[in-house]
Parts: structure tokens; sequence; C-alpha cells
């Protein structure tokens, strides 16, 4: 008996050898690189993100371990309808721990974790309803404020553990800061936010300073994280305290990982499947809920610290991931010796980097009704702290301004003909904006006149406002004895006359595509 191997290129996407190695591994030694600086610079910033969510460091680590891991192994492999962005980074963010403050506050942690998985049950349906098509409705505008809001929010949550902490903090922050932004400038080598804290975490056990440490914040893992189910009650009364917070860490969760993607795809110029990265975010998170972890979603600096190192596949998150449980594991003591003034300097760095800042010079020479959007979702967030609910006011603000501006492209024009036959030219586009325009355009009292002929082929109507206003321009001109013939429409428009139009009513006549 003869074994026949079939080719690879017969073999579906997700078994093709070839195309594992591509999204895996095209360059196993840079992947590990890449994957080896994400992971150091992502122990800062856990550990912040979980400070700012009021839960114990671990917390944020463990969060970043687990979504890190399960993005690049569980949803590349085993759950190959899920699949998440190659190259992404996906961990604990501020962008989510802001959300997490009062939950934890007012229930405990057990409330957090449970959110967590609910909050990944969601991104999974989210995925299966395709909602990450959506993202083609969120303007660029939109889009600039989320990012810049996001960004104030970063840099005023680090005030807490600033101000009013004494001189040392002062003195150790801005020395931080200085390292961060000069060491570039010699060296590239080594990422200077891990320079900053090891040389202030240095001086700081060597000068015996007496400032906040990570590890006053609450006790760092020794040991792995087990599987275990949130210890809360699984009532209604439960589903009632977290499912408003899940649905907003749904809805901010994918919305900075569907941009981060796209980010990504720019730089790599390559494309993914939004739809997949949504429930695959929605897996890392029920497994980051499972672990102990709290919610996280797509990281935009980390996810372009990758690919700058050289990250194009998953095995540069799978190794940044499990490298990073290494650190907190083995390495903990020594991180819980990291003074929150190192941090403090790296999250304003993560701030001042993330703001938009030719966003303030285009302000006057984009159009204003761009630039207003983009301060209106930044107004809304700052003011509300929910990203959430800000990209929500910008998309609808969006909205109204894009259907004020396709108003003023709507005409009627009209010309009397033989026979007293007037013939109106209709233009643009006739929904609820321009309905009531549309049927103010047409005079009903016009003396001697036998007929009117309402030309549709430059129009097009797109919903029932629009059919009633034309409803109502026949009826009326029916009611003064004129016969009226609307003629042009397109195979839409007619359809939906059709259906709920004016065609059976004696005294009209109707005809798609002319006269």
């Amino acid at each position: 008996m003869t074994l026949r191997v079939r080719d690879d290129e017969s073999l579906p996407p997700t078994m093709n050898l070839a195309h594992l190695r591509s999204e895996w591994a095209p360059n196993v030694t840079r992947e590990l690189m890449a994957g080896t600086v994400v992971a150091l610079a992502l122990i800062p910033e856990a550990i912040a993100f979980s400070i700012i969510a009021g839960v114990d460091p671990k917390v944020g680590l463990y969060a970043s371990f687990c979504i890190a891991v399960v993005t690049a192994f569980c949803i590349a492999v085993v759950t190959a309808f899920a699949g998440g962005r190659p190259a992404m980074i996906s961990a604990a963010t501020g962008a989510m721990a802001l959300l997490m403050v009062g939950l934890v506050k007012d229930h405990g942690v057990g409330y957090l974790f449970a959110a967590t998985i609910l909050t990944g049950l969601l991104q999974i349906v989210a995925g299966a309803l395709r909602l990450g098509n959506l993202m083609r409705f969120v303007s660029r505008s939109v889009v600039t404020g989320f990012v810049n809001a996001l960004a104030i929010l970063i840099f005023l949550a680090q005030m807490p553990e600033l101000l009013g902490q004494g001189t040392a903090v002062y003195v150790m922050t801005a020395v931080g800061l200085g390292i961060i932004y000069g060491l570039p400038y010699l060296t590239k080598a080594v990422p200077s936010p891990l320079v900053t804290i090891v040389l202030l975490t240095a001086v700081s056990m060597y000068l015996g300073l007496g400032i906040h440490k990570v590890g006053d914040m609450g006790a760092l893992p020794s040991e792995l994280p087990w599987v275990a189910l949130p210890q809360v009650p699984f009532t209604l009364d439960t589903l009632r305290i977290i499912l408003p917070v899940s649905l907003t860490l749904t809805m901010v969760g994918l919305l900075e990982s569907l941009m981060t993607a796209a980010i990504v795809d720019e730089m790599t110029d390559t494309t993914s499947n939004k739809n997949r990265e949504c429930a695959g975010q929605g897996v890392a998170n029920i497994a980051s809920g499972f672990l102990g972890g709290m919610a996280g979603c797509a990281m935009i600096g980390q996810s372009v610290i990758n690919v700058s190192s050289g990250g194009r596949g998953r095995l540069s998150t799978l190794w940044a991931g499990a490298f990073l449980l290494f650190l907190i594991v083995v390495l903990g003591p020594y991180v819980a010796r990291i003074p929150m003034a190192a941090l403090v300097a790296v999250m304003i760095m993560v701030a001042i980097n993330t703001f938009q800042w030719k966003s303030l010079g285009t302000l006057v020479t984009h159009p204003k009704a761009s630039s207003f959007v983009m301060l209106g979702t930044v107004a809304v967030v700052v003011a509300t702290h929910d990203l959430a609910k800000g990209v929500l006011f910008g998309v609808i603000l969006s909205g109204l301004f894009f259907a004020h501006k396709v108003t003023k492209f709507f005409a009627v024009r009209s010309s009397l003909g033989e026979g007293d036959v007037r013939t109106y030219q209709v233009t643009g586009q006739i929904f609820f904006a321009t309905a009531e325009a549309f049927h103010a355009a047409f005079d009903f009292r016009e003396e001697a006149l036998k007929g009117v002929v309402i030309d549709l082929q430059a129009a097009h109507f797109w919903d029932i406002s629009a059919i009633n206003a034309l409803d109502r321009v026949v009826l009326k001109f029916r009611h003064h004895g004129i016969t009226v013939d609307v003629v042009g429409m397109n195979e839409a428009t007619a359809t939906m006359v059709e259906r709920i139009g004016t065609h059976d009513k004696p005294g009209t006549t109707f005809a798609v595509g002319g006269h």
C-alpha cells in the first residue's frame, strides 16, 4: 500500500505548515528578542495598572501572563476560529484598570474576576455577531480623541503617587524621566524604561530611601497561577453588579484592541480579521479571570515596541508572557523593591507618548466639525472617566455632523413645460434630515397647473421619513386636482415606494429608471 502525502497548499489555512510558520515564527531569534523586550516593558505597566484598579500587583501581572500566552497559543492553535492578530501584545491596561476601581472598592476582588470572565463571554458573542465590522463607523477624529483622553487619564492616575509624597519622590521621578528620554540618544540596545527601573531601585536600596515601593502595595505572587472559580455567590444579584462593568469593559477592550490591530496592520503592511480578534480577546479574558487575573486588552505601546523590535509572529507574544511569569515568580523579591517613583516616571512617559501631540496643531487646519468631535470625545471621557461614553458621544456627534453635511448637497429645481406641466428635478439624498426640506420645495397652490412630474433620476430615498415625505407631496397635489408622475426612481427607491409608498393610489403613476 502506498501512502500519498498531500501538498501543503491543499490543506486548510490553519493546517498549512507554511502558514503556521509565518503566523508563529518567521524569524525565531528575532521573535524571542522582541518578546524579551516586551516582557521587561510589561512589568512596570502591569503593576501600575493593578494599583490603579485597586488590586494587588499580582492580579495585573497574572493577567498580563494569561492574556499574552492565551492570545498567542490557545487562540492561534486550539481555537482557530477565534484567532488573534499576530505580533499584537495584550495584557492589563490602564483603560481597563480605570473601569474596575469602583467594583473592587465596593464589592471586592472576587467580583472583579467574575466580571473579567463575563467580559470574555461578551467579547466572544461580539465576535460571533461580527461587531468588529462596526469599527468602520468610528471616525479618525473619535479615535484621536479616544487616544488623547486615555493619555490624560493615565497621567492623572499618577498624581496620588506623586503629589505630596516628598522631595525624594519628585527628584526620583525627574531623574527617571531624564533617563527614559536621554538614554536612547546614547544607546537603544536596552529599553530605557527598564534601565530607569533598575537604576532607581538600586539607588533607593543603597540610600535606604523611605519612599513608597511596589511591595508596599501588596504581596507579589511566589507561585504559578491556578485555575479557580471566583469567590462570589452565583446569583442574579451578582450578575446585576458585574454586568454593567463587564459591558463597559467589553466595549473599551474591543475598541482599544481593534484600534491597536489597525495600527499593527499598518506597521506590518498586513491585514487581520477584526471579528476573530474580538473572539480572541474574549477567550484570553476568560482564561485570565479563572487564573486570578484582571480583564485586559491590546496594548498600543507594547505592540508598537514588539513590532519595532522585530516581532511579526505569535512566538514573540507567547515568549513575552512566559518570560514575564518567570520574572515575577522567580525574581519577585527584587520586583517588590521597585520604588513607585520609578513607575510614576514610566507611566508619565506612557501618557506623553500616547498623546497625539500633532492633533493640537491640526485643530486649526482640520474642518471645525472634526476638531469639535475630537475635543468633545476627550471632554466626555475626562469628565466621566469612561472611555466607552466618550467614544459613543464622538460617534453620535460624527453622525450628526455627517448628516448635516449631506443635507448641503440636496436640491430641488423646477421648470414649467408645455401643457402647464411643471417638472421638479430632485438631486441628492432624501432621508430623515432632508425629508422636510424635500416637502417644502414644492408649490402646491400654483394656479392653472395641470400636472406635475417629479424626476428622481439624481436622487435616492433612504428611509421611511423620505417615503413619507413623498407620500405627503403626492397626496397634496392630488388634493388640488393635479396629476402626479414620479419618474426616474432607482431600483432601491422603487422597492421602498412599492412596499410602503403611494403607488396604489389613483391619479399617481410611477416609473423606474427614466421618464
